[in-house]
């Protein structure tokens, strides 16, 4: 990455890191980043998945077995390919005892995993792309909450602007080679076809 474009991705995350900061997202953006690992989010994300199997018809059940090797695939890609081949540290990360970022509001432990992408961005993009694909009426909401949790990444302290941004196109790429896979597998065996429309 170009030492340009190295500054840039730094300014934004002073601006979203330090310029947005605010009571409100001081509350909010340290539960909402790590949802996934709360009892409230277990609650949340589980009573929604087994909502699309047992009320959502053959459609909803086949997206909802096809989100578990999607985030498999997509969590995998980004921690073990993606981000060691990169081997970008996060802004939190303390190098030869020099921090990374200068003034650095850090509201959530940094983690010792590389920054590069966010596998948060990267996964919540690949299920909200694979939802709104199938209930495209909801697809605000889906990527709504992709964004916001991508948003969360760097104004909590441990990512940078670029990695939630890339983040999110491959999970957006991911999302579509499962829809994809998914099609191709209907027009083989008719009866896992699943119409591209939403409910």
């Amino acid at each position: 990455m170009s030492e340009f474009l190295l500054q840039i991705d730094k300014s934004l995350f002073n601006l979203m890191n330090q310029g947005m900061a605010n009571s409100f997202f001081d509350a909010t953006m340290p539960f909402l980043t790590d949802l996934n690992k709360h009892w409230i989010g277990w609650i949340l994300f589980g009573s929604l998945w087994l909502l699309l199997l047992w009320k959502g018809g053959k459609k909803g059940r086949i997206i909802a077995i096809a989100l578990i090797p999607l985030i498999t695939f997509s969590d995998q890609l980004s921690s073990t390919f993606i981000k060691k081949a990169i081997m970008r540290p996060r802004p939190c990360h303390d190098i030869n005892g020099i921090i990374m970022m200068e003034h650095l509001r850090l509201l959530v432990p940094c983690g010792s995993g590389f920054s590069f992408p966010s596998s948060h961005a990267v996964n919540s993009f690949a299920a909200a792309t694979l939802l709104a694909v199938y209930y495209r009426k909801f697809a605000w909401a889906f990527f709504t909450y992709a964004v916001v949790v991508s948003f969360s990444r760097v104004y909590v302290g441990v990512h940078y602007p670029y990695d939630v941004f890339v983040g999110g196109i491959v999970g957006i790429v991911c999302g579509l080679i499962i829809v994809s896979l998914l099609q191709l597998t209907g027009k083989f065996l008719p009866s896992l076809e699943i119409k591209n429309l939403p409910e």
